[in-house]
C-alpha cells in the first residue's frame, strides 16, 4: 500500500522547510532566512504514532509573480498539491494575514482535498490579537505553531494523520517493488506491458493512485511483485542562470517506495545529463538499480557497439558501477525475458546479510594485501566490521580515528567486499566508528 502524501505549502519563508526538518528528523531541506531558498520539492519519509507517510517540502507559492524562480516554484507547488493526500497550509503567524494568503488560500479550497491551517512563528502560549484573522481563509480551526522550537507540532501532526483514510499508512504488503524510471518516451509503460501481457500472471490492477502513477501487483516465479510505471521525469527548459528545474515529485515518491529502480535510456540518444540526475536519485535513495537501455533495436551495430555503449554507461555513471545493465527493446522483446530475473537477482542482494566471521576475514585480508593510509605516523587501524543493516547493506567498522579513514580506502574496502560477496545492483552504505563511542539504532 502506497504511502499517505502530505504537501507542505505556502508562502516563501513561512518556515516550511523548519517545519519538514523537525518532521523527518534529517536537515533535508537548506534552512536560510532568504525567501526562495527551496526551490524544488523535496520528499521524505515521517512517521506519527505509528502511522507512517510522505512528506514534500515545497518552494513557497506566491500568487501572479512575474519573476521566474517564483514562478517556476508556484508551479512545483501546485503539482504538489495535485498529488497528495492531505495539504498542510502554512502561514506566518509573525507577519499577519496577507493578501497572498487569501489568494493561496482560495487556490487551496478550490482542490477539494483536506487542507489543515498551520500558524507557525507562535512562540508564546498567549496568541497575537491578529491570530483569529486567519479564520477568515476558511480552513477550518487554526493550529498555532512553532517549528523552530516544536511548539504544537504534536497537536498539528495529530490532525494531519487523523485526516487519513483508516488504516493508511499502516499497511505494507510484501511484495518486492520495482520502479520504472527516466525520461518521458523512453518505453517505461511499453516495457511494462510487455512484461504483464507476455509472460505473468496479473493478480489486481490497482490504478489511480494520486501519484499519476500505476500500480501493478503481479507474481514472477511464485513471488510477488508490484510495478510501478511512473510519470517520465522532464527537463524543463533553461531559465536565466541556467538552472535545470525539472518536474520529480511522482518519480521520486515512486523511487523511495520501491525496492528496485529499473533506469531506462533511450538507446538511441545515449546517457544524458538527465539520465545522470535520474541515476542519482535513485542511488541516494540506497535502492536496488538496473540500468536498460531501451531501443536497441533501433541502433545500427558495429563491431563491439554494446561494449562501447556499456563503457559509455561506466563513464558517465561511475557513482554507482555496481549497477548491471541490459539492451532491450520493450517493442520486439528482445532481451525482455531477462528484466525480471535480473530484478529478481538484485532484490535479493540488496536484502543480503554476510556472516560475521567472514565479513572479518575478507577485511583482515584485505588490510594484508594493501596497508591502511597513515598521517604523521599514525596508522589507520580496524578492530572489526559488522553488517548492521540491510536495503541497502549497511557496515559499520570499528577503527581508532576516522580522519584516517581516507575516501580511497573506503572504495577499496567496499571493492573487497563485493569481490568476495557479490551485491549486484545496491550500493553499499559503510558508517565508521571510533573507539568508545556507543553503538548506534541503524
Amino acid at each position: 500500500m502506497s504511502l499517505p502524501l502530505v504537501a507542505v505549502v505556502g508562502r516563501p519563508n513561512v518556515g516550511k522547510s523548519t517545519f519538514f526538518n523537525k518532521v523527518v528528523g534529517k536537515r533535508l531541506s537548506i534552512v536560510e532566512d532568504t525567501p526562495g531558498v527551496t526551490r524544488d520539492r523535496i520528499y521524505a519519509e515521517a512517521e506519527w504514532c505509528g502511522v507512517h507517510f510522505a512528506l514534500i517540502d515545497t518552494g513557497g507559492i506566491e500568487p501572479d509573480s512575474k519573476d521566474i524562480i517564483l514562478s517556476q516554484m508556484r508551479e512545483q507547488a501546485e503539482m504538489a498539491i495535485d498529488t497528495s493526500d492531505v495539504i498542510l497550509f502554512m502561514v506566518d503567524g509573525k507577519e499577519g494575514l496577507t493578501a497572498a494568503d487569501r489568494e493561496v488560500g482560495e487556490m487551496l479550497m478550490k482542490t477539494g482535498k483536506k487542507v489543515v491551517l498551520a500558524v507557525n512563528k507562535i512562540d508564546r502560549p498567549d496568541l497575537p490579537d491578529d491570530f483569529y484573522d486567519f479564520y477568515e481563509l476558511g480552513l477550518g480551526e487554526p493550529i498555532p505553531i512553532s517549528s523552530a522550537n516544536m511548539l504544537n507540532l504534536g497537536d498539528l501532526l495529530d490532525e494531519i494523520v487523523g485526516s487519513f483514510p483508516e488504516g493508511a499508512g499502516q499497511e505494507e504488503d510484501d511484495s518486492i517493488k520495482i520502479a520504472m524510471i527516466g525520461k518521458p518516451n523512453v518505453g517505461k509503460s511499453s516495457l511494462v506491458n510487455k512484461l504483464l501481457g507476455e509472460n505473468r500472471v496479473i493478480v489486481s490492477p490497482i490504478a489511480g493512485t494520486t501519484r499519476d502513477s500505476i500500480d501493478t501487483p503481479f507474481e514472477f516465479d511464485g513471488e510477488p511483485y508490484t510495478l510501478i510505471d511512473t510519470a517520465g521525469i522532464r527537463r524543463k527548459s533553461k531559465v536565466n542562470e541556467d538552472i535545470e528545474k525539472f518536474s520529480v515529485i511522482r518519480a521520486v515518491a515512486a523511487i523511495e517506495r520501491c525496492d528496485v529502480c529499473m533506469l531506462m535510456i533511450d538507446a538511441q540518444e545515449g546517457v544524458t545529463e538527465q539520465d545522470k540526475k535520474i541515476a542519482g536519485i535513485a542511488h541516494e535513495a540506497g535502492k536496488g538499480i538496473i540500468v536498460l537501455v531501451n531501443k536497441w533495436d533501433l541502433v545500427e551495430k558495429e563491431t563491439n557497439t554494446m561494449k562501447k555503449f556499456r563503457e559509455e554507461i561506466e563513464a558517465e555513471l561511475g557513482f554507482m558501477s555496481y549497477a548491471p545493465s541490459l539492451f532491450i527493446s520493450a517493442l520486439t522483446g528482445q532481451r525482455v525475458n531477462q528484466v525480471m530475473g535480473l530484478a529478481k537477482v538484485v532484490a535479493e542482494n540488496r536484502a543480503m546479510r554476510v556472516p560475521t566471521g567472514q565479513l572479518n576475514t575478507v577485511i583482515t585480508d584485505a588490510t594484508m594485501m594493501k596497508q591502511p593510509p597513515s598521517d604523521k605516523g599514525k596508522r589507520l587501524k580496524i578492530y572489526y566490521v559488522t553488517q548492521v543493516g540491510v536495503k541497502p547493506p549497511l557496515f559499520s567498522f570499528k577503527i581508532n580515528s576516522r580522519p584516517l579513514m581516507h575516501f580511497s580506502y573506503s572504495r577499496y574496502l567496499e571493492n573487497q567486499i563485493r569481490k568476495a560477496f557479490g551485491f549486484e545492483g545496491t550500493s553499499l552504505k559503510f558508517v565508521f566508528r571510533e573507539k568508545g563511542e556507543k553503538e548506534e539504532e541503524y
